[in-house]
Formats: C-alpha cells, sequence, structure tokens
C-alpha cells in the first residue's frame, strides 16, 4: 500500500511516533519494529482516506502536507519526506549540515611543506654548488645576451614606431570625437587610449607603476578567469567530477566548515572553517617567490644561472617566452596590445562575476546557459523587476 501511494502522488510518507514517555528503555530493535508497524498501519489509513474522501492536497512552506477535505486528522501525519541523505547529529557543525571533519596534523603540515617547495628549492640551488656552477656558465655568455637584447629592444621601438597601436596616430577611447587628451599620454605602452581622467599618469614614475599593477592584475584576472569558467565546463561537458565546480562556493564551503580537496587532488585537503586560514598561509608562501622576483627585477633569477633579456613586464628568455613569441618585434608588439586588452576585459568580467554570483547564486557557465535558452527571462532587467 504504501508503494501504491507514493506512486500515486509522487510523495514519500512516515508516520509520526507519538510523543509519550516511556517507563522503561526499549532495545533499538523493539523501537524500530513498532515504528515499522506504526508506519505501515498509517500509510494504509492515509491511502483509504485519500481513495475515498480527500479532495485537494497542497504543501505548506515547510515541505510538509496537508490533507484537505479528509475524513479524520490525518493531516498531521502526512509530512514530506525530503529527498536528501540522512545526516548523523554528531556530524553537524553549528547546527548545520556540515560533516565535522578535522585534519591531523600531518595533513596540514603536508600542504604547508608542499606550498613552500618551490621557493625552497630555488634557493636551496641558488646557495648550492649546482648554483655556482649555473652562475659560472651564464656570466660566461651574459655579455653577448645582452648585446642581442639591446638590438631585440631597437627593433622593437622601430616596430612601435610602424604600428597603428602606438604613436599619436593610435586609436582614442573616444574615436572621432573631440577631446582635449592627456597630453602625458604619448601612446608608447600598449593599450594607451588616453584615457587618464584623473592625472594619475602625469609623473612618470607613477605612470610607470601604475602599468606594471595594470598589467599584473590583468594577468591575474585572465587566469582567475580561466579557474572560474574551465572546472564548471569539465564538470557539464568533460564527464569529470569536482568536490564543487562554481568558484565561489569553494570559498563559501570552506567558511562554513566543510573539507574540499586542495589543489583539487584527492585526499589532499584541509578541513573545516580552519582551512581558510591554512590555505591563506600557502598561498602566501606560494607568491613568495614570484613577489621576491618582481621585487627585484629580471636579474632576480641570475643567481639560478637564467639570464632574463627583457624587462620588468616582459622578462622574455626560454622561461618566460618558450614559444619565441618576441622573436618578431611587430608581432610581439601586437601581441603586447591584445595582452592588456583581454586582461581589462578579464577584469570586467570578474565584476560580472561577483554581481552574478550575488544575484543568481551560480557560476558563469550556468549563468550563459540560463540566459541562451531564455534571453526575455533570463537577464538583468528581468532580476531587476523581481528583486
Amino acid at each position: 500500500m504504501r508503494r501504491q501511494f507514493e506512486a500515486d502522488t509522487g510523495f514519500q510518507l512516515f508516520a509520526e511516533e507519538p510523543k509519550r514517555k516511556e517507563s522503561t528503555r526499549k532495545s533499538k530493535d523493539q523501537r524500530g519494529s513498532r515504528k515499522a508497524n506504526e508506519e505501515e498501519d498509517f500509510v494504509a489509513f492515509a491511502t483509504m482516506n485519500l481513495n475515498m474522501n480527500c479532495g485537494v492536497i497542497a504543501g505548506n512552506s515547510h515541505g510538509s502536507l496537508h490533507l484537505s477535505g479528509c475524513k479524520g486528522d490525518a493531516s498531521k501525519f502526512v509530512r514530506l519526506k525530503q529527498n536528501r541523505p540522512s545526516i548523523d547529529k554528531q556530524q553537524l557543525v553549528n547546527g548545520r549540515d556540515k560533516p565535522t571533519i578535522r585534519s591531523s596534523w600531518q595533513e596540514l603540515a603536508g600542504v604547508v611543506v608542499f606550498s613552500a617547495l618551490p621557493f625552497s628549492v630555488v634557493k636551496a640551488i641558488a646557495n648550492s654548488s649546482l648554483g655556482e656552477a649555473l652562475q659560472e656558465r651564464m656570466m660566461r655568455t651574459k655579455a653577448a645576451a645582452q648585446l642581442d637584447a639591446e638590438a631585440a629592444k631597437a627593433a622593437q621601438a622601430d616596430a612601435r614606431e610602424k604600428s597603428v597601436w602606438f604613436g599619436d596616430s593610435r586609436p582614442k577611447f573616444l574615436g572621432p570625437l573631440p577631446f582635449d587628451y592627456p597630453q602625458h599620454l604619448l601612446g608608447e605602452s600598449p593599450g594607451d587610449y588616453g584615457f587618464d581622467i584623473l592625472g594619475l599618469g602625469r609623473e612618470t614614475a607613477n605612470f610607470d607603476k601604475f602599468f606594471n599593477f595594470e598589467i599584473l592584475h590583468a594577468r591575474w584576472a585572465m587566469l582567475g578567469a580561466m579557474g572560474a569558467v574551465i572546472p564548471e565546463l569539465l564538470v557539464r561537458y568533460g564527464g569529470l567530477s569536482f568536490s564543487e565546480p562554481v568558484w565561489w562556493r569553494v570559498g563559501y564551503a570552506k567558511l562554513q566548515g566543510e573539507t574540499l580537496d586542495y589543489f583539487g587532488i584527492p585526499g589532499l585537503h584541509v578541513a573545516g572553517a580552519q582551512g581558510v586560514l591554512v590555505i591563506a598561509f600557502c598561498q602566501v608562501l606560494l607568491m613568495v617567490g614570484p613577489e621576491y622576483a618582481r621585487y627585484c627585477g629580471i636579474e632576480a633569477l641570475e643567481p639560478l644561472g637564467i639570464f632574463l633579456p627583457g624587462d620588468i613586464n616582459y622578462p622574455g628568455g626560454a622561461l618566460f617566452d618558450p614559444l619565441g613569441l618576441s622573436k618578431d618585434p611587430a608581432t610581439f608588439e601586437d601581441l603586447k596590445v591584445k595582452e592588456i586588452k583581454n586582461g581589462r576585459l578579464a577584469m570586467v568580467a570578474w565584476l560580472g562575476f561577483y554581481a552574478q554570483a550575488a544575484v543568481t547564486g551560480k557560476g558563469p557557465v550556468e549563468n550563459v546557459l540560463d540566459f541562451l535558452s531564455d534571453p526575455a527571462h533570463q537577464n538583468l532587467l528581468a532580476y531587476s523587476s523581481s528583486s
């Protein structure tokens, strides 16, 4: 009867045990048997009333069911059983359905050591006899490499003069409209469209600093956008499975005390809300090397025997230009413009990611698919009117 009732209504039913005090404690088997018997009796009673006397089944806001038009007080016995796995009360964190998982100190230490490994290896090699040998070999070829680097920079300067993206004839941010563009913006840098309404780049030192910051954030924004989109694509179309593919829910899950695999590697995890602090510390360790190298300039890798022919923003060399894209000066200058343009687009895209996550609670891929499936209702105006 219970299966027939569930098939007819689409709901799973169970009985509420009457609340009464027991004078003696019964075993688990006895309680389970009594509950099973009461449940079967109730399902028979509910099915009979539904088939004979019920007119309407309405669900309230709490997910329970009320039987309208039924003889007897059957409504208090019927509830909607939510389709979610049962969770032991001992596995609740702060009253929420979050598993209580604690990492051992070995796991935490392993993650920290793993994050500090790159910088530690680099420093160990630089201070070893191997590092000394690499430096000696580099010094034998450094003079010739510097001459090649100076020749490449001169060729790149000539390419900028011939390019439509540099100089006075470059495109401006207002296009053909007349405007008094700042005099300190001469079109010498990639992506210079004459936009500096606040005059932040009047000082040459400030302009170089802000350009360095912009290109740094642009590159991080492009990498971050890939990290936000690719997991969703892999789960949806690649047949892979992640514990949480949506970018903002990963950090939210950590703040709520859940355990996620670090770097997506199964078993490499830090647990609970403590993981937020550990991950932040690990990110600092991972960034020590790159930030130290950026602070010291292109000479930072010379202790490893690596000579970089470029500058701080475009170091070049086999390490930062393995495909040799900078060998053609004209192509290299065009790629600089494309990089900053796509980087600015990525930074603006992140503003969209934040806004969409706050409004829809979804990831960027799911938002795009929702819009493509129903552009008339899945858009900014529809969400603004509904809110």
